[in-house]
């Protein structure tokens, strides 16, 4: 989490309330700002979560741009676009493309930039972001990302290994259920 972006957006909309909701982890509780209106709320079961983003106007993900963010994928923005929130982001590259791309996302890196993209969502009407987002939404799947996973694995074996002239070699197994890979924590 980018703590100087968080302070910055705190102080400049004072009148905002910044809910975060997770636990603190890698980061010294004594060194995330307080302010009024940042809230801590720690973790919160997956049942309670409807609860909370039903409150919210806009979606953050104030991601730190560093090593340890640079290649990350945040699930959280389908998730946010799944419960008809804007989001803004920094510009954590799987956030820029596709969901900046598509419109579906706003990036930001500075506070008085994240300021700007969270009024920008507040003031838009939301009718053709919620359209796009349904539309690509609907491309997506955890059966669909297995198989296309799967997929890219099989090609790496294939060009990896050598084969017997006429033999084929794929990766076996059917995609897991939602539910499996619920149970497994996914």
């Amino acid at each position: 989490m980018d703590l100087d972006l968080l302070a910055g957006v705190a102080a400049a909309r004072p009148e905002w309330n910044l809910i975060l909701i997770g636990p603190v982890v890698k980061i010294e509780e004594e060194s995330l700002p307080r302010a009024p209106n940042i809230f801590y709320l720690g973790s919160k079961s997956y049942q309670e979560l409807p609860r909370y983003v039903s409150g919210w106007d806009v979606a953050l993900l104030p991601f730190a741009l560093n090593e340890a963010t640079k290649f990350i994928s945040p699930t959280k923005t389908p998730e946010y676009l799944a419960a008809g929130l804007p989001v803004v982001s920094t510009s954590i590259r799987d956030v820029v493309r596709p969901y900046q791309e598509l419109g579906l996302a706003r990036i930001a890196d500075t506070a008085d930039a994240f300021v700007e993209a969270c009024d920008a969502a507040l003031a838009e009407s939301p009718g053709p972001r919620l359209a796009r987002a349904d539309e690509y939404l609907a491309r997506l799947s955890w059966d669909k990302t297995w198989q296309a996973m799967l997929n890219e694995v099989d090609q790496v074996v294939k060009r990896r290994l050598p084969l017997e002239s006429g033999s084929e070699l794929t990766i076996a197994g059917a995609a897991p259920s939602n539910e499996a890979m619920l149970a497994a924590g996914e």
